[in-house]
């Protein structure tokens, strides 16, 4: 006769159940940025990215697993299944594939940025890096098993403990300003600038590029309340906050984009970057002009980025993701604040300390990895290859092999 489950084992069940359905949320997430991808760069680089994103999920699956989440967390599944399973049903591991799911993010908000000229392999192996150490070790310093030294530190010198709920810090400004670096080494496309003159090149789908909003925005509900971890920690005031942030995102880029179908689909996508960080603790209607805000630094800063600075990150990350996310950060110092509905615990020192330190963690992560590859195996395809494309040139197929017919 089996034994009647206990509280225990349904609380503990509970848990491991919450906490997958959000990493299947999160998981889907990663849909969303290849079809992103995918509506943005030309037809002959599709597959690529179709590609790209599926390998990079699998490769940080398994240096997350191995290398990443024991770095972060301390715990190592280098144990009997007996031991895995333990008494709260498995919850380390789920635990697990839920933040693998951030961890993953890394190299897919990179692979927009460096989309349509770079080599396969390399960005692999950078993808594996970040995913596997880079970024696991800044989660360890924020979230996990290294944070007490840092935290206190902020709390000494801030006012109060660095406050990043869901990772606009980070997951998303580490992402972008990872990215940043890799997208300066590789160069522009050809094409992309001639003669000192922008020859912005047009997107190629824009029914897929808002197919991959749309599922990014619907598995952010997950990113954001799921990050509660427990059951019982569930937050209804996240879920609306990242609504809210949202909707503000995709009205203030109508506005300020001027009805671009990009700017409106991707400021949704500003919205939810932004208010990850302080979505547990601010008022809806500053998460609105958390959104809002977030979204005109896209417009105008990817508008710099390309046009001014003459950067080609073709999905702009670095903006989108990078500075963003460190508005996300800096933000919650202010609207986190009880003077403006929030819940307060932050000051706007600790907030911009911890933001900074992500950006400096980042670039000199990146400007070492991407440094080494350039210098040794190359990052770049060459000219014949960038002409083809990328689909013909690493994969041998096209999106529509109709049109490539040897």
């Amino acid at each position: 006769m089996e034994a009647m489950p206990t509280p225990a084992n349904l609380h503990s069940s509970s848990d491991v159940l919450f906490l997958m359905l959000g990493a299947v949320m999160v998981f889907a997430m990663h849909a969303g940025f290849a079809f992103l991808e995918v509506g943005t760069v030309r037809k002959k680089n599709q597959v690529n990215a179709f590609v790209k994103i599926i390998t990079d999920w699998s490769v940080s699956t398994i240096v997350y697993f191995l290398i990443g989440f024991p770095i972060a967390y301390g715990i190592s599944f280098l144990v009997p299944a007996t031991d895995l399973l333990g008494a709260n049903q498995g919850y380390d591991l789920t635990h697990f594939f839920f933040l693998l799911c951030f961890s993953a993010c890394i190299p897919a908000i990179i692979s927009g940025g460096i989309a349509e000229r770079a080599k396969f392999w390399p960005q692999v192996l950078a993808g594996a890096i970040f995913a596997g150490l880079t970024y696991p070790i800044f989660e360890s310093l924020i979230w996990g098993q290294n944070s007490a030294p840092l935290q206190s530190f902020f709390k000494t010198y801030g006012g109060a403990e660095f406050h990043d709920y869901a990772g606009s810090v980070v997951v998303h400004s580490i992402g972008g300003w990872l990215a940043l670096p890799a997208v300066i080494i590789l160069g522009p496309r050809m094409g992309r600038y001639l003669r000192g003159k922008s020859h912005p090149i047009p997107i190629s789908n824009i029914p897929f590029l808002a197919l991959g909003s749309w599922i990014l925005a619907v598995g952010w509900f997950g990113f954001n309340v799921m990050s509660a971890g427990h059951l019982e920690k569930i937050s209804g005031l996240v879920a609306v906050n990242s609504l809210m942030a949202m909707v503000g995102g995709i009205l203030a880029a109508l506005v300020a984009g001027k009805n671009d179908p990009g700017f409106v689909h991707n400021g949704a996508l500003a919205g939810l970057i932004a208010v990850c960080a302080g979505s547990d603790i601010m008022h809806p209607l500053a998460a609105f002009i958390t959104g809002c805000i977030a979204s005109i630094i896209f417009v105008y800063g990817f508008h710099l980025e390309q046009e001014k600075l003459k950067i080609d990150d073709v999905l702009g990350v670095w903006p989108l993701h990078g500075v963003i996310g460190s508005w996300g950060g800096i933000a919650t110092g202010i609207f986190g604040h009880k003077f403006f509905g929030g819940m307060g615990g932050v000051t706007f020192m600790s907030q911009l300390m911890g933001s900074v330190l992500a950006i400096a963690f980042a670039l000199v992560s990146s400007l070492i990895v991407y440094g080494c590859l350039s210098k040794t195996i190359g990052v770049r395809l060459d000219e014949e290859q960038e002409f083809a494309g990328a689909d013909l040139s690493i994969h041998s197929i096209g999106a529509y092999p109709e049109d490539h017919v040897r």
